[in-house]
């Protein structure tokens, strides 16, 4: 169900009056039977995949911490009776048992995830190799349903169970209350992916009625209908009439193409991540931010360190670090250090790390190779960055280059043209595209377009740019102002009558301003398909 509908919003305030309404021992079961028909109406099969994915994580996890509590309880019983060697050989016989449980339960959650997501990836990449042979018959592509949100639920549901493995967590004995975790539907289409030791922490407990926790959260959820419905899905127009002609729309097209593209990503995904962490703060309830000011980023490693800052972390902790001190990664360390030399040879694990976290972060967000050359392209950039460390800071040392006042702005907007120019893999399937027209821009010699009425065939009248340009500055205005305290208290330090007047004046923009129309269909949410 999409966050702009009608029923989710009529939905979603009904479940909060509800939720206020039962005794605060019993909230956290209405939460999951709530989280639970909501996302079955996305269709019964979502639930019974949701379902298997929590089943197995579930079991392994309480097999797994059983087996923890075996072992501190053997060695404890016979810490005399124990030699060293020995203590470690029953340790070791313990965690191969974990281990067991821990791949059964991973093979279950990613090979649903792959099977449901990719396999019309794998069949369509295996034809097309195939198809010159003379007896290749054309695999049929599949047509599973993909559930709402198994990216983000799988990936939270692997992070538990590795931590419980890792004994950072206890494992949840509870299953309707693990059902919860991986089933709490505010984040299940946007994210963030949520940790266990975070969410726990305020899921489950009783919340009384508070009238300033409610109205922040209202707030937070006004403010995302207002990026959502007013910037992303206006500025949406002119962007896929850019898309849908790259042989019309060229030179500086492409330069707007990506303007736009990053006003509305952002505008879109922070949109549905307010409405999210809103709903939660409503009832009572924390979710972590995924955010925080990334287009203020003087570098693109600063920039990932601020944009979709769960999916970063996790990628971060449970395959980067894991993969980085693996018994491979050590041999490969060893023998490119005997051929290639010290500072070389150290290299060569850690950027191959890093590449195969990219290509992951590449595919997981869409089964297309266009996905996997921005994942790479995004390694390249960060990789080259870093070896030419060297050369900054001989340009620092020699210019002077940090004393400058203009320099902060020229990073920020160096990284802000980079990121932007990378996004635009995302939106054509053949990579040749978005590199011919990135070229483009500086051959084609077309820039008249902007002032002689080229913006104005792009679907969107000069109402809608200002429009989007009152928009995009009042986005800006509120990362200025969220440097020091949230906006929202701010706002709230304000004469009664004065905030009162600008949550009015927002609730109205949404009202009115929304990119609403006859045939209008409200648009998913651009992460909806992860």
């Amino acid at each position: 169900m999409n966050f702009t509908s009608y029923e989710f919003i009529l939905l979603t305030g009904l479940i909060l009056v509800v939720y206020y309404c039962v005794p605060k021992r019993f909230q956290w079961m209405f939460l999951l039977a709530a989280s639970y028909g909501m996302y079955a109406s996305a269709g019964w099969m979502c639930l019974v995949y949701i379902s298997i994915t929590t089943f197995s994580t579930y079991l392994a996890a309480v097999k797994i911490s059983k087996l923890s509590g075996q072992k501190a309880d053997y060695l404890k019983e016979h810490r005399n009776g124990m030699d060293k060697e020995a203590r470690k050989a029953y340790k070791d016989s313990i965690k191969r048992k974990q281990k067991v449980w821990l791949w059964i339960a991973l093979a279950v959650d990613i090979g649903l995830f792959v099977v449901l997501k990719y396999s019309n990836f794998f069949i369509g990449n295996i034809n097309a190799l195939c198809s010159g042979l003379e007896q290749w018959k054309i695999i049929p592509y599949t047509e599973f349903l993909v559930p709402l949100g198994i990216s983000f639920y799988t990936f939270q549901s692997m992070g538990y169970l590795l931590d419980v493995y890792n004994e950072k967590e206890n494992a949840q004995k509870n299953y309707a209350k693990l059902a919860l975790f991986v089933g709490f539907f505010p984040q299940l289409s946007q994210g963030p992916i949520s940790r266990y030791e975070d969410l726990s922490r305020s899921l489950y407990c009783g919340h009384e009625w508070n009238a300033e926790t409610v109205c922040f959260g209202l707030q937070r959820i006004l403010w995302g209908y207002f990026k959502k419905l007013v910037i992303a899905d206006r500025i949406s127009i002119g962007l896929k009439t850019i898309l849908a002609a790259p042989e019309q729309y060229q030179g500086i097209y492409f330069g707007v193409a990506m303007i736009f593209y990053a006003v509305q990503l952002y505008a879109d995904f922070t949109g549905g991540i307010d409405i999210a962490v809103g709903i939660a703060q409503a009832m009572g309830i924390t979710l972590k931010e995924n955010f925080m000011r990334p287009f203020f980023s003087k570098s693109i490693k600063e920039y990932w360190n601020r944009w979709h800052i769960s999916m970063g972390s996790w990628f971060k902790d449970y395959l980067f670090y894991p993969l980085s001190v693996s018994k491979t990664m050590l041999r490969i360390s060893k023998k490119s250090r005997k051929l290639l030399g010290e500072e070389a040879g150290k290299r060569v694990p850690v950027y191959l790390t890093t590449s195969i976290v990219w290509f992951c972060t590449g595919i997981w967000h869409g089964a297309s190779w266009n996905f996997v050359v921005w994942g790479l392209a995004n390694c390249a950039v960060l990789l080259v960055s870093r070896e030419l460390t060297p050369v900054y800071r001989w340009c620092h040392q020699h210019f002077s280059l940090e004393k400058k006042k203009w320099y902060p702005v020229f990073c920020v907007c160096r990284t802000v043209v980079l990121m932007s120019a990378l996004r635009m893999f995302d939106c054509y399937r053949d990579v040749r595209i978005p590199v011919r027209l990135f070229f483009g821009m500086f051959t084609e010699n077309n820039f008249s377009e902007l002032w002689n009425g080229g913006l104005l065939r792009l679907g969107l009248s000069m109402a809608d740019y200002i429009i989007l340009l009152c928009g995009a500055v009042l986005m800006l205005s509120v990362s200025l102002v969220q440097r020091k305290q949230p906006v929202r208290k701010t706002v709230s330090e304000l004469p009664y009558p004065v905030r009162t007047a600008l949550w009015l004046l927002l609730f109205t923009a949404v009202l009115l301003l929304g990119a609403y129309g006859q045939g209008y269909e409200e648009s998913q949410f651009i992460y909806n398909q992860f």
